[in-house]
């Protein structure tokens, strides 16, 4: 039998991962003492890391550890990933909300900060857990569980005909089962006022086997127009299978950007922003949004100057096109829109 096309052979791994997906994220790393081990890392780091991954815990796929390289504590990858002693660190300013989630609570389940959109806390999971997350102190055992206890959230929606984008957030949705993510898409579908679906997710750039035929077709046969956006900070984390599978959404038809977040010591320089945004566009995924850090408890050790990430836009406008420019903003809670900076 012939060899099939190398893209062909690139479609035909995706479908075969299709029951494979929850395998690798059953794999992945939670314990701190194996991450300092497969990454060669040395000792001093294992008593910091365990004491940090008591506050937030350690998750990161073997996928994602593949592209990191062993030895090197600066790898941008890893300080993503890695739990350090700077998260026990209480810095004023920082707090455990950020951008004001519980002020912006409409029902259960069911968060309006923006005029025409909402967003649904589809769950708690994650497959990665970002050290910087915004959500890392979320109450999430407060949201619903089972369909029945999200009706209340989706009257909400029907009731009210000023909502035209609903956005499946979390956690992270592309947790949820292909079923449970189709009852989800399918009660949406039948609300006559929405057109959009947007699926906030960072599962295509950490664990790219979440990607299949059968997730392309659910989000892509209903009326309703699908825009996924993920979330990639370092060109990097654009290789392999992960390039395979965002390129299997663009070319299934779906709207695809991505959101960065600017990061002390990982991509913070114009020139790692210039190959981020280059490499992005190259796979047919726009560069949306770079955001200023959220002020989340744990996570100072990140902050960026924001004049330093004015000046990286400033000249991304002088070496990209437009279209590869991101918008550099900050969420404040309250506020009826990003803040551009």
């Amino acid at each position: 039998m012939p060899t099939p096309p190398a893209t062909t052979r690139q479609t035909l791994s995706l479908q075969q991962d299709t029951a494979n997906w929850h395998l690798a994220l059953a794999a992945a790393v939670r314990d701190p003492d194996e991450l300092v081990d497969l990454l060669g890392l040395g000792d001093d780091y294992r008593e910091p890391a365990r004491r940090a991954a008591r506050l937030f815990p350690l998750l990161v796929p073997r996928n994602y550890l593949e592209r990191i390289e062993p030895g090197n504590p600066r790898d941008p990858l890893l300080l993503q990933v890695l739990p350090l002693a700077a998260e026990e660190t209480v810095v004023d300013g920082f707090s455990a909300d950020a951008v004001g989630d519980a002020q912006a609570h409409r029902s259960p389940g069911l968060l309006q900060k923006y005029t025409g959109r909402a967003l649904l806390i589809t769950t708690g999971a994650c497959a990665v857990h970002c050290r910087y997350c915004f959500r890392r102190e979320f109450p999430y055992g407060e949201e619903p569980r089972t369909m029945e206890d999200w009706e209340p959230a989706f009257a909400d929606i029907a009731a009210d005909s000023s909502l035209h984008e609903i956005i499946l957030s979390g956690g992270d949705p592309l947790m949820l089962t292909d079923a449970r993510l189709a009852m989800f898409i399918e009660r949406l579908d039948r609300i006559e006022h929405l057109r959009r679906l947007r699926i906030h997710t960072r599962l295509p750039i950490v664990l790219p086997q979440r990607v299949t035929s059968t997730l392309l077709e659910m989000i892509t046969s209903t009326r309703l127009t699908p825009i996924v956006v993920v979330h990639a900070n370092h060109a990097h984390e654009l290789q392999g299978d992960c390039a395979a599978a965002l390129r299997e959404l663009v070319r299934g038809g779906v709207t695809v950007l991505n959101q960065a977040v600017l990061l002390r010591g990982i991509n913070d320089t114009t020139a790692s922003q210039a190959e981020l945004c280059e490499r992005l566009v190259n796979l047919g995924v726009i560069p949306y949004y770079l955001h200023q850090l959220d002020r989340v408890s744990g996570a100072a050790h990140f902050e960026v100057p924001e004049q330093t990430g004015r000046g990286i836009i400033a000249e991304l406008r002088k070496r990209l096109p437009g279209y590869a420019v991101p918008q550099f903003v900050r969420e404040i809670a309250g506020e009826l829109h990003k803040t551009p900076l």
